[in-house]
């Protein structure tokens, strides 16, 4: 895919705001890319992909580990299960395709609750139990994600990286996107907050069920760009729009308290006005966010058509770092951008009448 790029000043406060998470979390690296009216107007990348005395420097093709936000890429495999209706609905119940698991814990749980992080279920010394009633609340749990994988291999005959790679990154080209069973020199390697220098270990599964995912912050950013235009890139539809908008809708059930965080396919949306949303107070309704606990964030805000991506090769926050706050002042800050260029505008636009 490629873009035109004409670097704007507005949006260089989007730059510092990363460069000051950096100087916060424990990373050697990172890298920030924003797309504006179909146009890329911020491209940085800083650092080293390692403390190594011979790392390689951060790069356009450096590819960053993405941790949770790989759950965007899983959200996108069983949007791909539903719409080729191998699923029936997002409303079944997750027993009806895989009766093999308790019956007891799993009763009236459905791929809807999956999605949207509102199963109630935990899971402890590889036993499986139930936190609270289905629907109620909402937690933020591997269960589900193991159990989507799986959903989505038993339904499809196909892995998620299967999937992802046949509709999405050999249409679009995409090279520096994927799951990885050993390093290679793009590969950044993660810093660990604890200081210590333990080699973080990569699955062997490049199945698309594990956490190894490694993605370039321009591929990263090319995804966010394809959900934002509705899967029509250069007037060619890569994606059908219908599965690309079931992925970023609201999903979240009825049933669970208005304040909590509001999901699509995994995917973060900005709808109702909830206290305890992962994105900016500022960012408008229909916006929607990926995060993951390497720092890396993907916003995508279609009513300014614009994308903007971070990307650090940290892990987890030290202290005195608050992470879902920082998340959200990214947001606020393109926000504050956007204002400020639409002022401009205006002044511009008044002085030449």
């Amino acid at each position: 895919m490629n873009l035109n790029f004409k670097s704007n000043n507005d949006f260089t406060p989007i730059v510092e705001h990363v460069k000051n998470t950096a100087n916060q979390v424990v990373c050697s690296g990172a890298a920030t890319f924003v797309i504006h009216k179909d146009t890329v107007v911020i491209e940085e990348y800083w650092g080293k992909q390692s403390n190594k005395n011979d790392a390689r420097t951060v790069q356009a093709n450096t590819q960053f580990h993405v941790a949770s936000v790989r759950k965007s890429y899983i959200g996108f495999a069983v949007a791909y299960a539903i719409f080729t209706g191998k699923i029936q609905s997002i409303d079944d119940h997750v027993l009806q395709y895989l009766p093999e698991l308790d019956t007891e814990i799993w009763e009236n749980t459905t791929i809807r609750h999956l999605l949207t992080h509102t199963h109630g279920l935990n899971e402890l010394d590889g036993q499986i139990f139930r936190e609270y009633p289905v629907g109620e609340n909402w937690t933020y749990r591997q269960v589900n994600i193991n159990t989507l994988t799986e959903l989505v291999n038993r339904t499809t005959q196909k892995t998620v990286s299967h999937i992802l790679h046949e509709q999405v990154f050999e249409p679009l080209g995409l090279k520096e996107t994927g799951w990885y069973s050993n390093s290679h020199e793009k590969l950044v390697d993660v810093i660990l907050t604890d200081g210590q220098h333990r080699k973080w270990n990569i699955d062997k599964s490049t199945d698309g069920d594990r956490m190894n995912m490694f993605v370039s912050a321009r591929e990263l950013a090319f995804w966010g760009y394809l959900h934002l235009k509705e899967g029509n890139i250069n007037g060619k539809q890569i994606v059908p729009k219908e599965l690309l908008n079931l992925a970023i809708s609201l999903q979240s059930p009825s049933t669970i308290d208005k304040d909590l965080p509001q999901n699509g396919f995994l995917w973060f949306v900005k709808a109702l006005p909830a206290t305890k949303t992962e994105i900016g107070a500022s960012v408008p309704k229909g916006a929607f966010q990926i995060l993951g606990y390497t720092g890396v964030t993907l916003l995508v805000i279609p009513d300014e058509d614009i994308v903007a991506v971070r990307m650090f090769n940290s892990y987890g926050s030290p202290e005195g770092y608050d992470y879902l706050e920082d998340v959200r002042s990214f947001g606020d800050t393109v926000m504050d951008c956007l204002k400020k260029l639409e002022i401009e505008n205006v002044q511009n636009r008044t002085l030449s009448l």
